[in-house]
């Protein structure tokens, strides 16, 4: 009998490498470092010798799950220096798997068309700042920092006032609409913060810093 494969489980195989312990070690590491990591130091991170990081490592980018570069060390050039060291990082291309197939990704470029079309945004942005305050009460007594990790904005110190995020959740929405996106992310993140009760902290919209647009500020 012929089949076709259910579309939601493409990328099973793939994830499916990350069961190994040592591989999901590594992969986090590199994704919350934010930058691309070298061998040695993926190894020390995570406790075991190079040569077993380099197999898991390679590991992770044969499915596409880590790409890698090569670069050499900081301050070695010209002869001597050594061959360039391979380095891994994490790529823009999300993963994920459903079961039957569900299509989220579609039906939110149809929503965000038709908010376009209409030339209305305060309708979304007055949606996505109540949503946000849904989340941030559910969250309490999270801190602002927990709660938007657990909504995969994977939180890092930009500064001693401010919190950048490594990670976009609308990443692929916010490409082909940018500015509605954007904005629709800033204000469910402030929602998110006032459902929160957190009045110290204040988000802004501040593209072209870190792989988000939205920056949470210390405000006192």
């Amino acid at each position: 009998m012929n089949t076709q494969p259910d579309p939601g489980l493409f990328d099973l195989e793939a994830l499916g490498v990350l069961t190994d312990p040592t591989r999901r070690a590594l992969y986090e590491f590199i994704a919350q470092t934010g930058a691309a990591v070298g061998r040695d130091d993926a190894a020390a991170a995570v406790g075991v010798n190079r040569a077993l990081a380099a197999y898991h490592l390679d590991k992770l980018a044969e499915h596409n799950l880590l790409e890698t570069s090569y670069a050499r060390p900081a301050g070695r050039r010209g002869p001597g220096a050594g061959r360039p060291a391979k380095l891994y990082r994490r790529p823009e291309r999300g993963f994920a798997v459903t079961a039957p197939a569900r299509d989220y990704a579609l039906l939110a470029e149809v929503l965000l068309r038709a908010t376009e079309d209409a030339g209305d945004p305060s309708l979304i942005e007055r949606a996505a700042r109540n949503v946000g305050e849904e989340i941030g009460r559910a969250a309490r007594p999270a801190s602002p920092r927990e709660a938007l990790q657990a909504r995969g904005y994977e939180p890092f110190n930009a500064d001693e006032r401010t919190i950048r995020f490594r990670n976009c959740p609308f990443h692929t929405a916010a490409d082909a609409h940018r500015s509605l996106v954007c904005t629709l992310n800033l204000t469910l993140v402030q929602g998110l913060l006032r459902g929160l009760n957190a009045r110290d902290v204040k988000a802004t919209l501040e593209p072209g810093q870190a792989a988000c647009c939205v920056a949470v500020r210390r405000t006192r």
